[in-house]
């Protein structure tokens, strides 16, 4: 039996598109989009997105349950490193001082950086822990809603 690895690939790439954007995230797939999104007033928060089992398994997760809380961001946006390369490229230019780091979420205000969850700080982790992680960003930055 014999596998076609890009179709598997683009399954599992699908999956986790629909995932995040069924959560109420905007994809943002061009670095046009990517302006346009992360210079708008008010809070945003990024979620890079990716295809490795701690996306799927915890970032994710997190990325919808967090928001079950009275403080959230205004705008919820996504990039997915790997596929959307570009916009990718550009949403980390935002992220100063930051290494590339994929899954991982950045919270801007008024199109400044205020904070950010790196991969290293959702690997291993629970995905409750990085819900409070996120929540706690919220509670600093965002209004209630």
């Amino acid at each position: 039996m014999s596998i076609d690895f890009n179709f598997f690939m683009n399954d599992i790439v699908r999956q986790a598109r629909e995932e995040i954007v069924a959560a109420g995230y905007t994809e943002l797939k061009t670095p046009e989009e990517v302006d346009e999104a992360l210079t708008k007033k008010g809070t945003t928060l990024v979620m890079i997105n990716s295809v490795c089992g701690c996306a799927g398994g915890i970032a994710r997760p997190a990325a919808y349950h967090a928001l079950h809380y009275d403080k959230r961001p205004d705008q919820l946006v996504t990039v997915f490193a790997g596929q959307d390369k570009e916009a990718t490229e550009r949403a980390r230019s935002y992220f100063t001082g930051y290494p590339p780091s994929s899954p991982s979420f950045a919270l801007l205000k008024d199109g400044k950086l205020v904070t950010m969850i790196e991969r290293h700080e959702i690997e291993g982790h629970e995905p409750m822990s990085v819900v409070q992680k996120l929540q706690e960003a919220f509670e600093q930055y965002c209004d209630e809603v």
